[in-house]
């Protein structure tokens, strides 16, 4: 039972760390954008925007899960 809570311990914060990693690459991402004139601003912006469960959905998709 130890090793089954350990287990479901370690999953969620895995899944933390890369819901982390995400924001801060999208923050790398949306301060490149910054650099750039409109529309190509506009269009990273949006690409910058995306939430993680977006993302993590479109990859699910992709992946065929």
């Amino acid at each position: 039972m130890k090793l089954m809570s350990l287990f479901i311990a370690l999953i969620m914060l895995a899944g933390c760390s890369n819901r982390s990693l995400y924001e801060g690459v999208q923050a790398s991402n949306r301060n490149d954008c910054a650099k750039l004139q409109s529309p190509q601003y506009d269009e990273c912006m949006e690409n910058a925007n995306r939430s993680y469960n977006d993302y993590e959905r479109e990859r699910k998709e992709s992946l065929g899960h």
